[in-house]
Formats: C-alpha cells, sequence, structure tokens
C-alpha cells in the first residue's frame, strides 16, 4: 500500500485501467471477427512509425500512430483486392514496418536511442499524456461502441447479413481498423510492441471460457485486463522483473487456470449426470 504515495504507481494503476477498457471494448471485435494475425501485423508495422518519428525528430508515439492507421487501411484495401491475399497483405506491411523502423533508427542523429522500452514496455514509466491519450481513446471508443453496438456486432459475425441490412460495412471495417491501429499505438509504452497483441486478445479469450454474447465478452474482458494489470504489476515489484511482461504472464495464468476450472466443473457435471441416468437406470 506504501506504493500508492508515489506518482508513478498511481499513473500505472490509472494506465491500467484506460488500457484494460480500450483494449477489451476493440479486443472483443479483433477476436470475434479473427482479426488477431492483422492486429499483430499492424503492431509490428508500428514500428517503422517510431523509427520516422526519432529520425524526424518528432513525437515517436504520434508517428507511430500515424504509421499504424495508414497500415491499417492499407491491409484493409489490400485485402479486398482478388489479386492479393489477406496474408500476404499483413506480411507486407508487418516486414515494411520493422525495416524502416530499423532503418531510421540507425539513421537517427545522436545518441542510439533506447528501443527497449517501446519494444518491451513499462508500464512504471508512462506520463500524463500516455494518460490522456489512453483516457481519450477509452472514451472514443465506449461511445462509439454504444452507439453502434447492434451494427457492429452484425459486422464482426455475419458481413453478409450486415449488407442486406443496409449497413455501411466497409466504413465500419475501416473505423474500426483505425481503432485498432489506435489502441494498439496507445499501448505500446505499457507493453509494448513484442507484447501488446496479447492484451487484446488474452482477456477475451478468458471471457469466451463463460460466455458467448458480445457484450458480455466486453465488460468481462475489461475486469479480467484489469486483474491481470494489477498481477503482474505486483509480480513486477516483487521480483523486479519487467511490468509488461509480468502484466501478459499474469494474463495467461488467469486463463490458464478459468480453462482448466471450466474443464473440470464439466467432468464433475458428467459424471454426476452418468451417474445419475445409472441410479434411474437400475
Amino acid at each position: 500500500m506504501d506504493l500508492l504515495q508515489y506518482a508513478f504507481f498511481q499513473h500505472a494503476l490509472i494506465g491500467s485501467l484506460l488500457a484494460s477498457i480500450a483494449c477489451g471494448l476493440i479486443g472483443t471485435y479483433i477476436v470475434t471477427r479473427r482479426l488477431v494475425f492483422i492486429s499483430g501485423g499492424l503492431t509490428h508495422a508500428s514500428f517503422g512509425g517510431i523509427g520516422l518519428g526519432l529520425y524526424m525528430g518528432i513525437s515517436p508515439i504520434l508517428a507511430a500512430g500515424l504509421f499504424a492507421v495508414l497500415s491499417a487501411f492499407g491491409v484493409e484495401w489490400l485485402s479486398k483486392r482478388k489479386d492479393m491475399r489477406e496474408d500476404s497483405a499483413i506480411a507486407v506491411f508487418w516486414t515494411l514496418g520493422m525495416a524502416l523502423g530499423i532503418m531510421f533508427t540507425f539513421l537517427s542523429p545522436g545518441f542510439a536511442p533506447d528501443l527497449s522500452a517501446y519494444l518491451f514496455g513499462n508500464i512504471l514509466t508512462i506520463t500524463r499524456g500516455d494518460i490522456a491519450l489512453l483516457g481519450g481513446l477509452a472514451i472514443i471508443l465506449l461511445l462509439f461502441f454504444i452507439f453502434y453496438l447492434q451494427p457492429i456486432i452484425y459486422v464482426a459475425f455475419d458481413r453478409e447479413f450486415a449488407r442486406s441490412q443496409g449497413i455501411p460495412v466497409q466504413f465500419f471495417e475501416y473505423v474500426l481498423m483505425m481503432f485498432i491501429a489506435l489502441t494498439i499505438v496507445a499501448c505500446l509504452r505499457m507493453i509494448g510492441i513484442v507484447l501488446v497483441i496479447s492484451l487484446l486478445t488474452i482477456p477475451q479469450m478468458t471471457a469466451n471460457i463463460f460466455t458467448h454474447r458480445f457484450k458480455h465478452i466486453i465488460w468481462l474482458s475489461i475486469l479480467i485486463g484489469y486483474i491481470g494489470c494489477l498481477g503482474g504489476l505486483y509480480i513486477s515489484y516483487k521480483r523486479n522483473v519487467p511490468s509488461g511482461a509480468s502484466i501478459i504472464f499474469f494474463s495467461i495464468i488467469i486463463y490458464a487456470i478459468c480453462k482448466i476450472g471450466k474443464s473440470f466443473f464439466l467432468y464433475l457435471q458428467r459424471k454426476s449426470c452418468n451417474h445419475t441416468y445409472h441410479h434411474v437406470g437400475n
């Protein structure tokens, strides 16, 4: 509890909550639409923006956001073409972003920048600016999902049915891809390029163990994501290990416990039913 008096830890707690909200919302769409591979490609493509920002002397996060959004639109556009497979389109921007990021980083004037903060993240170093970015994004996402939840569900589950209902599917796909890119970039300082995709998928996978309803998965994944962040922060503090890796590790532990627990519960339920059927049969 003594940690709560430090500003950096207060920022970490607030940042964790806001990131859990943003990732809980857009991550549910990612998992439902099966866009995990696309999200991984955008995560690594954003590295090109970081390198470009360092080279040009502007905010790496701002440059990464612009680069990630343009990459998201590029993937969406290329994947709709008949002469380009979706996984090939993702690979193009994935490798291009990483290549440009490495090149511009080495071309940056002055001392070589420390890239570990962007690759692996450190939630204890986030600033008020990072919190403001996450907060603004979380509010916009929350409002967007409140007003357009039904069209989002239709687009996520069945695009053809959504078109038959007069929903502008392409518009929603591009807007949601933009939100995916922005959420990834907003969480880079917390989790890092290597691990950020996990925060967008593991809480949703855990929530999906207990419910299959889109709205319920959102709220449950926000809760699970925040618990994962708190547990990861505790492990990071006690063992002096990177916070980003600790958060993902604890989130996976939660998933494993829930998965094993439900399997064991179903096993006991089947065993009880078989015993009852056998008893009635006799």
